[in-house]
């Protein structure tokens, strides 16, 4: 069990895993199996090719965040809302499970979006993601905004796309507020995100990794924790 009172916490891909979701940068990655997917994250690939936009819908299509359920990590995250230690859940998942699990959306700062909602890269308006996919299903391979005929992507943070401030002041303020900060399922190769943990360490804070594969700040971690997030997670917080 983590011994503090105020604890953030950042997770990346590796705590959906064990839900059916797949990673990118792990040995079964979406990235490792098909390099060439990484086209579809990439905001000057999208908006300047409508084969790429093409292939993103047929991705989201099939998307396994539709039907995955959250696992034991995610509820571990909620067991430690509960108790009143957790100052802010930072994700970098687009995949709404921690909310989905009991997580209180305020204090969810989704640092790369959700694919939940779309968004239009025209006119800015937001609409949720199962208003489109009827039109997908209907044959329209590329749906453009219905209100401007703009570029429509789902509301999530693509490669060569700025963050949401507001969310990122967010997760920083949380970070602040920690006296432990948990890394669980992330590469840590991604900026701002892993930019968090030189936050910490720089004040002080105790760092804890819990990842299967190497990351970039193991050796600046006070702890190392390779076991499977799903199991790793209910004793840390228990």
């Amino acid at each position: 069990m983590i011994d503090a009172e105020r604890i953030a916490v950042l997770t990346g891909a590796g705590i959906s895993t064990a839900s059916g979701i797949p990673d990118f940068r792990g040995p079964q990655g979406l990235w490792t199996r098909n390099p060439a997917a990484q086209a579809m994250f990439d905001i000057d690939e999208y908006v300047t090719s409508a084969a790429v936009r093409a292939e993103a819908w047929k991705f989201r299509r099939v998307a396994a965040a539709w039907d995955a359920e959250p696992n034991a990590g995610h509820r571990a995250l909620v067991e430690l809302e509960r108790q009143g230690r957790l100052t802010g859940l930072i994700t970098q998942n687009v995949d709404g499970l921690h909310q989905k699990a009991g997580s209180s959306p305020a204090l969810v700062h989704e640092l790369h979006g959700t694919v939940w909602y779309v968004d239009c890269l025209s006119c800015g308006r937001q609409i949720p993601m199962a208003e489109v996919t009827p039109r997908l299903e209907a044959g329209d391979p590329d749906p453009a905004c219905e209100s401007c005929g703009g570029i429509l992507k789902s509301a999530t943070i693509s490669f060569g796309q700025s963050l949401d401030q507001q969310v990122l002041d967010a997760a920083t303020e949380a970070t602040r507020k920690a006296e432990v900060f948990l890394a669980i399922g992330t590469s840590l190769q991604v900026y701002p995100a892993a930019g968090l943990c030189d936050l910490a360490l720089n004040a002080g804070i105790p760092l804890i990794i819990v990842n299967a594969e190497p990351t970039p700040y193991d050796e600046e971690a006070t702890q190392l924790i390779t076991t499977p997030i799903e199991q790793a997670l209910p004793a840390l917080v228990t």
